[in-house]
This record gives C-alpha cells, structure tokens and sequence, in this order.
C-alpha cells in the first residue's frame, strides 16, 4: 500500500510540474509590444538626427533580452528547451537588427566611401553577429548586452555638441542602401511563407541578362515547399522580423522627416508602416494552421506572407521616389 501511495504521489508531482512548466512557457511566448520612438531634441531645438533610429536598435535589442524569461535561443534548460516559437521570433528580429546595424557602420555613420567607420559601431556590429544559441563562455546575451553599451556610447557621442567625431548622416542615398537590404529580407519571408502549402517555382536566376551565367546548371523548375514541422517557425520568424522592421521603421519616419518631405514620400512610408501593423495582429489561433490557399481551413503563412508582401512593394515604391532627383 505504502509503494502504491509513492507512485501516486509522485505521478501526480509530475503531472503539477508539467502544468506548471507549460504555463510558464506560455507566459514566456508572449510577444512584446511595438516600441515607440525615442527623441531628444538638439541645440537648436528640432530633434537630434539619428537619435531615433539609434535608440530603435537599443531599444528593440533590449526588450528582447529583457522580456519574460529573456532570451531563449540559448536555453537548454526546460521549458525553453522545448519552446520553438519564442526563439524563432527572437531571430527574425536579430536578423533586422544585425541589418539594421549594418548600415548604421557602412552608411548611416559615414559621410562618404572614404571616411572610416564609427569604431564603436564597428564593434557593436561583431558582437551582434555572434551566434544566437551560443550560452558558454562567451553568451550571447554578454555579448548583445556589450553591443548595446556601445551603441549608447555612440549615441551619447553624437548627442555631444562638442564631440564632432561621432555622426548620424540622414541622406536619401543612405537611406536607399537601408531599404534594399529590407526588400531582399521581405522578399525571402515572403517565399518561404509561402511555401506552406507548396508550390513550383520557375528558375528566374538569370532573368533580365541573356549574357548571365552562374556555376552550376539548375532544374529550370522545383517543388518548394516547407517541412510540416517549421511552418509554425518560420511564421514566428516573420513576426519577429517585422516586429524589429516596425521599430525600425517609425525611427526611420522621425530622423529622415526633411528628406522624406522633401521627395514628398511620406506616405510611402506611412503606408510601409500600416502594412507592417497588420504582421502584429493577434494570433487568435492556438497553433499556426496550414490550410490549403483555397480551402476549408485557414492557413496563417499566406495571411501573413500576403501583408509582407504588400510591405515589400511600398518599399521599393519608396526606394524609386527616393532615387529620383
């Protein structure tokens, strides 16, 4: 009698662990809110250029490791070991944030190809690269939080009225090689959440140029489609990347107000940042559905590949006005 209570007991132990383990998890999966720009205002009284979109990147990088249970990517311990969504969501947005930082080095930060880079972005920009699952000696989050310690030095360095090293270049040409890197982005989380349901892609490599050639001879066409198991993945990995491109972007419509009004492009932008409003809508649904494009039941991919979509063509739609004199 005495064997049998102790299994009982320790059944149902388990049982309350696991309940408890799934809680928390679903506490940890909630996905943070979109952050509001960041102004300070400049010796002359409008707002300091760059300030915003700096302050995008440190904010967007801190609500990540700072959100519950902070970052999961690198957790081997339970429940985020078993957590897949979270993590995925984390990367989509590292990946704008990388991107993001990027440009802030080569461009945003330079007032020509030959001036040198902010060495303090240089070095937020390697150690934002570092791998996101990394949780030995050195961690990612040691890592992302060096990184942020750096982009405030730089922020706090260009907010310096006496400091004349550190710069924030708002050009329309700077802003371009920005919005490139966001359509090639888009572009791929369009494809792959589209390829939910599976589909034949012609080869368009070549298109445009009868003289091109590549390394190696490819199928004019293939059946592309995503593994049942990473739908739900690369969906999250879409709301983590338009989450940090909607940070981004609300940054962006603050320190390039003057160039954007002067190639009366406003609206491009604002239409950019509706569509991206649309990716955060509430997931209603306790798991991500893959129902046929026609079909009896919904699938969340192509709702969410059509808003990027549609965000992609107002990008390039802004990168055409901005390119035009």
């Amino acid at each position: 009698m005495q064997v049998k209570w102790s299994w009982k007991l320790m059944l149902s132990g388990v049982g309350v662990l696991i309940v408890v383990l799934y809680l928390v998890a679903v506490w940890w999966s909630v996905e943070p809110d979109v952050l509001t720009p960041q102004t300070t205002t400049s010796a002359d009284g409008k707002p300091l250029t760059g300030y915003a979109t700096t302050s995008a990147i440190i904010d967007s990088m801190e609500t990540l490791l700072d959100k519950p249970g902070g970052w999961l990517s690198n957790d081997i311990t339970p429940p985020s070991v078993f957590m897949d969504n979270m993590p995925s969501f984390e990367f989509g947005a590292l990946e704008q944030i990388r991107d993001m930082a990027l440009i802030m080095r080569k461009e945003f930060s330079r007032s020509q190809s030959q001036s040198t880079a902010d060495k303090d972005l240089l070095e937020a920009h390697s150690k934002l690269n570092i791998d996101h699952t990394s949780w030995l000696v050195p961690s990612a989050e040691s890592q992302y939080r060096d990184a942020i310690k750096l982009l405030k030095l730089y922020r706090a360095r260009m907010a310096d009225p006496n400091n004349k090293d550190a710069q924030f270049y708002a050009r329309a040409d700077n802003l371009n090689e920005w919005l490139k890197e966001v359509q090639k982005r888009l572009g791929s989380l369009s494809q792959r959440l589209s390829a939910s349901v599976g589909q034949e892609r012609l080869n368009t490599d070549l298109a445009g140029d009868s003289a091109a050639r590549q390394s190696t001879p490819v199928a004019a066409s293939q059946q592309i489609k995503t593994s049942w198991w990473q739908i739900d993945n690369v969906f999250f990995e879409a709301r983590g990347s338009t989450w940090a491109l909607l940070n981004f972007m609300k940054a962006v419509e603050v320190d390039f107000a003057d160039v954007l009004q002067k190639k009366n492009a406003e609206v491009s932008l604002r239409q950019i940042i509706r569509e991206l409003e649309g990716t955060q809508q509430t997931v209603w649904s306790p798991m991500i559905l893959n129902g046929s494009g026609f079909g009896f039941m919904a699938n969340h991919s192509l709702v969410m590949a059509n808003y990027i979509s549609r965000a992609n063509a107002a990008v390039i739609d802004l990168t055409n006005l901005l390119s035009q004199g």
